[in-house]
């Protein structure tokens, strides 16, 4: 995932080289604010390649980024030192929509009436440049560079170039072909996995598609006195702009005449509810007040002028720009693990090459001068650099990404990232939501209840049938039909449906009371008589839904309409505001209570509400979402005449009228369990991986809901934030390792947001370390919170989320999961994206530890044959003098040809039994090169590997009549060795390493099990893969053309057939460690094991 970057966001300052003002208040430079300086912390994407759409891109940037402005304000940072030059300022030092409109404009000396002259503009715009977005980067130099000489692609080029120069001119007067042959092969080489790195990139990765179609052409501003249009790149700070309906925002304003402004904010925010815009602040976060229009956002309704206060990229929509476009330095978990091995591997071979030098320098130059000279000793450094690499990596690990995102995709789960998909191998804990991830997301009223008479949903249907509409309790229990289907933003579909209930289109929340209202009366009966004048939806911050309805009917004489009762005084024209959400949040707000046996409402006291709490716990405990309803009504006098239901100042007014409200009734709703959830949460506890529930829900439903799915052990013993000592040492608390032991104090809480957001770092702490989490009553800055905690004690996160307030917490995360149906922002926002059952993400975190797996069988299988049993004759012949029994040229051949199919095979190999059930790995710890992975491939298989090709070659030269004493410490005397001799025992060793191969392949792709239980029929490219490189080792050596050129030979049928045997045995030797390691899992041969 993206980290957090030091981002400089600049204050918007007009011309630094005018003058400030006089105190005349003539002249027109003014002065500039305040110049401290401050960093935001701003997690932005990696860059992609390909086009996105900006509407689904911007918005995580700018949520992101004002929930850490937001956070910032909270914790005071203010004052903190410079960063990166002067005049640097960020958002949370703006202070624009915080002074006054007077104090706007003395600062940039503009007057409200004529405007700036031209003068002005024509410095401002020379000193600030154009109202433009700068575009970002192209860097294709960069990364032309990163697919040459990344990985071992340098190691590979210098060796190249070494070899040209041991042809020519070290090589002179007689060059040797060879040396210009591995030259040429090892540039191919190169090439070779230059051309994977660039389609891997390419493939996997996309641009934002360009933005400037999302700024106006033209605008209409005042300068010199009169209203003129200019084009909107000419724009200047101090500009005063004229607002009107449908225009696209050009810059940066700050509102400074309202006459009913409402702006579409969707292409920032990615929801389509517009705001309204105001003259004065209405929040600290200058990307959450609304007397700030920012650029590129669209003005729906109303008029007004508003002043520029920053332009181009120094405004919102640019900043957010340029972070959806810059790079990313960071790597994933495959890329750090690759990184680390390249490093390991270039060290040993530096290492060796350093020691061949010395003992060259030191030794053999002066006790045999003949020897070896400088061409050789270049070529013998390149021999080791070149056997060290195992040149057929960078394919594999692109056919296994490439495999297994295939794999992945058959199971309806899309990789947005190829390298993306082995961090899913080191997931320890997964953060999911409960709503749509857990449950089917299908709500329907079970329950409902009126003050202390509870009723399930077909006895208060029955009551409502059954009650005379002059019966005392009839207008009451007509109240909770009447609020349901008023405060409710679902509507019922005008197209026909197959099945027998109408479609609904809304959330399930608003669609489950829509259909339990409509059941006890028809919706339109009532809503007829009420005409809608202002809302507010449901949002996760607030947690309820606000409506306020005009009566639509004069006539009050006869029957009231619901929720109107006699009791009520109202009169002509009066008003009903509708509220609807979670109990705790609006029973402050109320002070009656409907008596479900009639008459007037009952106040609401303490002992009222807690029998009204009571039944909501009852509820909650149970696994329901429990909604509050209630309502007031309002004479026309508290409402202004010709109101307009847009400006602030109405909004404020309503929120002084949401108090005094009548509690209507409760209702419980019910959304069942997705019928795979506890087999996927068993699985993923298995698998050693934390099953968290962060949700908004109360804190009572999402236990019982996580008590349902397997999360919850024990609810009976469940801690909460009581539970956490603010002074407890650090020390003293036991941290969460998988498997959890027994008796651990730390193993289930539950915590809502609010409780999260006043834990000191000790409680925190102790938090982190529970097993079982249940996070309640969440905000999403509460959610990227518990994401960044987390990952701040080496966990590997996991967020499932579908909204737009989701995406920063998504981003954030190691890996973000969007389920399919969620919104374009947090899919664009996830590293993959669910679009089926959210069960197929045990198939996901199966394959992606198969990723990690099958890697460290493709590196297992290429050390061994490809480097040990190449390097050995070389350091053979420099340290005891005997001939190099294999030559360079076939060392190149074994590493790119014979056994690259082979390699590519163990890419493709089923997951062995039991991969789940291993502890998750750790990102820190447990590498995909380690010291038993090593040992395995050099000091088990590669000895055995090494002495069989050894004693075949040497073995042939004494049917030769040459012995082995003939040929130690010889040092280039060897008298009865001829070249055509050396050349066929360089095959038969070719030869001997490419079948023994053989054996290493099937030892290494089990890495417990036995042959046996992972058998080679549940990969049978094993078998093809195995035939391809013997006949490229048959045909290299066999085609005179390459007999001449790379100086191959045919060999014997006996060393084909004996080496075969070696193979049995190097199955048997490694069946024999395998039993040990299972059957002995603590002895010292299983803590080696790889």
């Amino acid at each position: 995932m993206a980290p957090a970057l030091d981002y400089d966001i600049e204050a918007a300052r007009p011309d630094a080289g005018e003058k400030r003002p006089s105190h005349s208040g003539k002249g027109d430079g003014f002065p500039e604010p305040s110049s401290t300086t401050r960093v935001v912390k701003v997690d932005h994407a990696p860059p992609h390649h390909g086009l996105v759409d900006p509407a689904s891109r911007l918005p995580i940037e700018y949520r992101t980024l004002s929930i850490h402005v937001d956070t910032m304000d909270q914790l005071g940072y203010a004052g903190k030192k410079k960063a990166k030059g002067a005049n640097v300022k960020d958002l949370t030092e703006l202070d624009w929509h915080k002074v006054s409109v007077l104090e706007v404009l003395r600062r940039l000396s503009v007057s409200p009436e004529t405007g700036l002259d031209s003068t002005q503009c024509s410095r401002r715009l020379a000193s600030n440049g154009k109202n433009v977005i700068s575009p970002p980067p192209s860097r294709l130099l960069q990364k032309i560079l990163s697919w040459i000489f990344g990985g071992f692609g340098s190691l590979l080029l210098v060796c190249s170039i070494v070899c040209f120069i041991a042809w020519k001119p070290l090589g002179n007067p007689n060059p040797q072909a060879s040396n210009l042959a591995l030259a040429v092969l090892l540039l191919l080489v190169v090439l070779l996995q230059t051309v994977f790195n660039a389609w891997q990139d390419f493939s996997t990765s996309r641009v934002m598609a360009s933005i400037q179609g999302l700024l106006p052409g033209s605008v209409s501003v005042i300068r010199d006195s009169i209203q003129k249009s200019v084009p909107a790149a000419d724009l200047v700070v101090g500009d005063l702009v004229i607002i009107s309906l449908g225009i696209k925002i050009p810059a940066d304003l700050r509102i400074i005449e309202n006459s009913g402004l409402r702006f579409d904010r969707a292409i920032l925010t990615g929801e389509s509810e517009p705001v309204s815009g105001t003259v004065d602040k209405t929040d600290d976060n200058m990307l959450e007040t609304k007397n700030v229009a920012l650029q590129g956002t669209h003005c729906v309704a109303g008029s007004g002028i508003g002043v520029v206060i920053q332009t181009g990229d120094n405004t919102v929509f640019g900043r957010i720009a340029k972070l959806s476009a810059n790079a990313s330095s960071t790597m994933t978990t495959l890329q750090r693990e690759l990184l680390h091995f390249v490093v390991i591997i270039a060290c040993l071979a530096l290492a060796i090459a350093v020691v061949i030098v010395i003992l060259w320098a030191g030794w053999l130059r002066r006790s045999h001068p003949d020897y070896i000279n400088v061409p050789n000793l270049l070529i013998d450094i390149v021999s080791v650099m070149v056997t060290m690499v195992p040149e057929g990596l960078p394919v594999a690990v692109t056919l296994s990404l490439a495999k297994v995102a295939s794999t992945l995709g058959s199971h309806k789960v899309i990789c947005k990232s190829l390298s993306i998909v082995e961090t899913l191998g080191a997931v320890n804990v997964l953060c999911s939501d409960k709503t749509g991830t857990l449950t089917k997301n299908q709500m329907h009223v079970e329950d409902c209840a009126i003050y202390d008479h509870t009723y399930t949903k077909s006895s208060f249907q029955t009551l409502i049938n059954n009650t005379p509409p002059d019966h005392v309790r009839a207008e009451n229990i007509a109240q909770m039909a009447a609020v349901g289907a008023i405060c409710n933003g679902a509507e019922f579909s005008k197209e026909a449906s197959e099945g027998s209930k109408n479609p609904i289109i809304g959330d399930a929340t608003d669609s489950a009371i829509l259909r339990f209202a409509d059941s006890l009366v028809p919706v339109e009966e009532s809503r007829r008589p009420w005409d809608e004048v202002y809302k507010i939806n449901f949002s996760s911050k607030t947690k309820f839904m606000l409506k306020l309805s005009k009566l639509a009917t004069s006539d009050l004489d006869g029957d009231r309409p619901a929720p109107l009762a006699s009791w009520d005084y109202i009169e002509k024209d009066c008003y009903l505001l509708t509220s609807k959400g979670a109990p705790e949040i609006l029973l402050p707000r109320c002070s009656y209570v409907l008596n479900p046996t009639g008459g007037a409402p009952i106040p609401l006291t303490h002992d009222v509400s807690s029998i009204i709490a009571k039944i909501q716990e009852d509820w909650a405990s149970e696994g329901r979402r429990v909604l509050l309803l209630a309502r007031r009504v309002l004479p026309s006098s508290l409402v202004p005449e010709n109101f307009k239901g847009d400006e602030f100042a109405f909004e404020e007014l309503v929120e002084e009228m949401h108090r005094e409200l009548v509690v209507v009734g409760l209702v419980a709703l019910i959304d069942p369990l997705k019928d795979d959830i506890v087999h996927t949460v068993r699985v993923c506890r298995g698998a050693g991986i934390r099953f968290l529930v962060v949700t908004g829900d109360h804190p009572a439903t999402s236990v019982a809901i996580a008590t349902q799915a397997g999360i919850i052990s024990n609810p009976a013993t469940i801690h909460h934030a009581s539970d956490l000592n603010p002074k407890l040492d650090p020390e003293f608390v036991t941290e969460y390792d998988y498997p959890d032991k027994e008796g651990r104090a730390l193993k289930s809480i539950v915590i809502t947001g609010p409780e999260l957001s006043s834990l000191n770092s000790t409680q925190m702490h102790q938090l982190i370390q529970y097993d079982e989490i249940v996070f309640a009553r969440t905000t999403p800055e509460q959610k990227l919170t518990i994401v960044r905690e987390f990952q701040k004690r080496l966990n590997v996160v996991a967020m499932t989320g579908d909204g737009v307030n989701d995406a920063p917490s998504l981003k954030a995360a190691d890996i973000g999961i969007a389920m399919g149906s969620g919104s374009d922002v947090a899919r664009e926002a996830a590293d993959m994206v669910l679009l089926d059952s959210f069960e197929s993400i045990v198939v996901a975190l199966e394959y992606g530890r198969l990723v990690f797996d099958n890697l460290k069988k493709t590196i297992l299988y290429l050390l061994p044959g490809g480097c040990f049993a190449e390097l050995m004759p070389v350091l053979l012949n420099i340290i005891i003098g005997v001939p190099q029994v294999l030559s360079n040229l076939q060392m190149i051949i074994i590493c790119i040809g014979t056994d690259m199919a082979s390699a590519l095979s163990l890419c493709l190999e089923k997951p062995e039994q039991g991969l789940l059930t291993r502890k998750p790995r750790n990102i820190r710890k447990d590498r995909l090169a380690n010291l038993g992975l090593f040992l395995q491939a050099y000091c088990f298989m590669g000895v055995l590997q090494c002495l069989c090709a050894m004693s075949m070659s040497f073995w042939y030269l004494q049917r030769r009549g040459i012995p082995f004493s003939s040929l130690v410490f010889g040092y280039g005397n060897w008298p009865n060795l001829s070249q055509e001799d050396l050349d066929r025992a360089q095959s038969v060793y070719f030869f001997t390493i490419v079948i023994t191969q053989w054996g290493n392949l099937m030892s290494t792709r089990c890495r417990r099990l036995s042959i046996f239980q992972h058998t080679p029929a549940k990969n049978w490219y094993l078998f093809p893969a195995m035939a391809c490189g013997l006949c490229i080792a048959v045909f290299v050596s066999y085609a005179p053309f390459f007999q001449k050129i790379l100086q191959t030979r045919g060999v014997a049928v006996e060393f084909y057939f004996i080496p075969m045997t070696f193979v049995i045995g190097i199955i048997f030797c490694d069946e024999m460690r395998k039993h040990v390691v299972r059957t002995y899992p603590n002895s010292f041969v299983a803590k080696l094991s790889w």
